[in-house]
Parts: structure tokens; C-alpha cells; sequence
């Protein structure tokens, strides 16, 4: 596996990788692996099913979601290595870019992801309906119909700033102006 790993995944193709996600080569060298393990059809792309073989991903109640939004950006049912590597760059710790560029992980960036994934139906707005199916996803049985429905309700009359009975990116945004997103949405990547 390791020479299949270093054969396919070219320096410049490292290079490039770690200029727009900010990984380390050692690092991308090692998601390359994971990524290849996953890809059972040996395509070079994953599909939805590989990702549910990340056992950590299948026993997240937002698992699903979370999958869902790895392929938000693409045209297909399938991603690139890339493309892989630019969704989990949002899940870096935050550090500034030295030469100027913003980097993927930002704050605002992070947001929207997480947005994306109460935005259902993807229409740019979270609707009570949205809010209650990832509620469900979150805490299954363990509440009531009448409390999850009451923290629905309480969540939009709060975040909806313009009164249109549903939440824009500008108003999720606003409603988690002092949450700490960029320590809740990183994941520490091995060397």
C-alpha cells in the first residue's frame, strides 16, 4: 500500500495540496493512504458509501450530514482527492496564511459548512422543519416531540433577526458571534 500511496500522489501534487490546505506533506501523504484505502472501486474517487467505512463518521448522529457535505461542492456523486482534502482542511485548527491568502479554515468558513449542514434543502435558509430533522438526528428519543419543538422555536425566534421564520447564513452567523467555533469545529490531524 505504501508504494501504490507514493507512486500515485506526485511531489507537485503534495506541493499544491499543502499550499491550498495548509497540511503537511507528511500529513496528506497519510490522508492520501486513508483516502485510497476508502476508494474500494480503486477509481481515484470516493463515493458516499466509502465515506460511511469511517466508523467515526457512521457513529456520529450527524454523520450523515456530515457526509452530505463533503460532496455539497461537487457536480457529481464523487470526489477527488482534493476534494477530500479541502472539506477536512476545514477542520484544521486555525492558523493566518503567511503570504496573505485566506486560508480554508477560517472562522467564517467554518460556519458555513456547519450551516450547510441544518441547510437541508439548501436553499441558504434554515426553516423550523430543517431544524427539528437534525434536532432528531442529534438527540434521537431522548426528549419529547413538545421539547424538541420548543427548542426549534425558541432557536429561530432568537437567530431570526429579519422576522421571516427562518435562519439566513447572516443571522447563524450572528447567533454564534461568541461561540467558539474555531477550538469546536478542529480536529487534530497526526504528523
Amino acid at each position: 500500500m505504501g508504494s501504490r500511496t507514493s507512486s500515485l500522489l506526485q511531489q507537485e501534487e503534495i506541493d499544491q495540496i499543502q499550499q491550498e490546505t495548509g497540511f503537511s506533506p507528511k500529513q496528506i501523504v497519510r490522508l492520501y493512504s486513508r483516502f485510497t484505502n476508502l476508494d474500494k472501486s480503486d477509481s481515484g474517487f470516493l463515493r458516499v458509501e466509502d465515506l460511511y467505512r469511517i466508523p467515526e463518521l457512521v457513529i456520529n448522529p450527524l454523520g450523515e450530514r456530515i457526509i452530505q457535505t463533503f460532496f455539497a461542492g461537487s457536480e457529481s456523486d464523487q470526489i477527488n482527492f482534493r476534494q477530500f482534502m479541502r472539506t477536512l482542511a476545514l477542520f484544521r485548527p486555525y492558523k493566518k496564511k503567511r503570504d496573505g491568502e485566506e486560508a480554508l479554515n477560517t472562522r467564517h468558513n467554518k460556519l458555513n459548512f456547519a450551516f450547510k449542514m441544518y441547510d437541508v434543502d439548501s436553499d441558504g435558509k434554515i426553516a423550523r422543519d430543517e431544524l427539528l430533522v437534525l434536532l432528531h438526528m442529534m438527540v434521537g428519543s431522548n426528549i419529547t416531540e413538545e421539547q424538541l419543538s420548543a427548542i426549534a422555536d425558541r432557536t429561530i425566534t432568537e437567530a431570526d433577526l429579519d422576522n421571516d421564520g427562518q435562519i439566513s447564513f447572516e443571522e447563524f452567523e450572528s447567533a454564534l458571534e461568541k461561540a467558539e467555533v474555531e477550538h469546536m469545529m478542529s480536529i487534530r490531524f497526526l504528523n
